[in-house]
């Protein structure tokens, strides 16, 4: 299903996914190496979402691990933000249900022609399964999709 291996795939990580993958070791993290090491998958992003990410790291709960990674906000963003393509969506329609914020993934998916939406949130986003084409996926699922 991964297609291709010289052709990567496009995803979009939502915002816990990144934080995820910045913070701490697991799944989210290996996304993140195979899209700046091996490269056989592209990450996309936009505007909305990278503000999304700074804002949320600033909150006090992610502070000490911040600290203790020897590290910023400012840096972390920094990194991710190499790390991705940036993408302006055309337009943000309401498509996931009590949470505006998700549009914004959604859309970005949208206008990178994303593959995967790939995401920690079970109670919005993973139960859509499918928008336009685009799969939305777990972390844990997109590794397993992209192979070994």
């Amino acid at each position: 299903m991964a297609g291709d291996p010289a052709v990567p795939l496009v995803a979009v990580l939502d915002t816990n996914v990144v934080i995820a993958g910045l913070l701490w070791a697991g799944p989210p993290y290996s996304l993140l190496v195979r899209a700046t090491d091996r490269r056989d998958i592209v990450l996309a992003t936009s505007p909305v979402l990278v503000a999304e990410l700074e804002d949320t790291l600033a909150l006090p709960r992610f502070r000490k691990r911040i600290v203790d990674a020897r590290t910023s906000v400012e840096a972390l963003v920094a990194a991710y933000r190499d790390a991705t393509v940036l993408v302006i969506p055309q337009d943000v329609p309401r498509v996931v249900a009590d949470d505006v914020d998700d549009d914004h993934v959604i859309a970005a998916a949208v206008a990178a022609r994303a593959t995967y939406v790939v995401t920690g949130d079970r109670t919005h986003l993973l139960p859509i399964g499918v928008h336009r084409d685009i799969t939305i996926v777990s972390p844990r699922q997109c590794l397993d999709l992209l192979g070994p």
